[in-house]
């Protein structure tokens, strides 16, 4: 177990009065697998994902990384976990347009200061495991939108997290592009990362282990149909 939601919501208070984005909601995120949080926009599944990352705090219940409560985490260690234990890949890719392919990978590393060395040898490998060596030296605007996403996962992954969160990472993508994304998230898990996916796609369920369903705030587990 790498991460789990003990009774956690979250609760918006609004001129227009309260909101519940997520209801109660107990789950434990294991390693290597792939959880697949499926739901329509505004459902909640975002919500959760941000409990499970650290973005943002539980109005009620507790979320526990590595077997620690956060509350009872100072702000460095929080920052440091969001560093260091988790990969976050978005829809958008939010590369940085400046920088080479390369360069938006070891991003992760100089914020860490480590070696330049360490940095050099750890961006490569991260850049082979999502067969983009080739395009290394290439901007942004000069990659698909599937290279693109394969970029924004190896910066995820550069900084070896054991969860890896996934928003929505092929909403933009074409059906072969989604493909390739999806087989590189699902090697992951099988190499032992925890991996968890916000979808609206069904579809992408045949890539899952496990099918959590989010509608309306509530969190539901899916039995998978292989």
């Amino acid at each position: 177990m790498i991460a789990e939601l003990k009774e956690a919501n979250k609760i918006y208070e609004t001129p227009a009065g309260v909101f519940t984005a997520l209801d109660k909601t107990t789950l434990v995120i294991n390693e290597a697998e792939l959880l697949l949080i499926i739901g329509p926009s505004g459902s909640g599944k975002t919500t959760l994902l941000s409990l499970i990352g650290c973005l943002i705090d539980p109005t009620e219940g507790d979320v526990w990384l590595q077997g620690q409560s956060v509350r009872e985490m100072s702000a460095k260690q929080m920052a440091d976990a969001r560093l260091n234990l988790v990969g976050f890949v978005f829809q958008q890719f939010n590369l940085l347009a400046p920088l080479t392919a390369e360069e938006n990978v070891a991003f992760p590393l100089q914020m860490q200061r480590l070696p330049s060395v360490d940095i050099k040898r750890r961006t490569a490998e991260a850049l082979a495991k999502v067969n983009m060596t080739d395009h290394r030296r290439k901007s942004p605007k000069q990659l698909s939108g599937g290279q693109q996403q394969r970029i924004a996962i190896a910066r995820a992954l550069v900084t070896n997290p054991k969860l890896v969160l996934c928003d929505e990472p092929t909403a933009s993508l074409d059906k072969e592009s989604v493909d390739i994304v999806m087989d590189e998230l699902r090697l992951l898990s099988r190499a032992g990362k925890a991996v968890a996916v916000v979808t609206h796609d069904p579809r992408l369920s045949a890539y899952a282990d496990r099918v959590i369903e989010v509608n309306s705030g509530i969190a539901r587990p899916i039995t998978l149909e292989r």
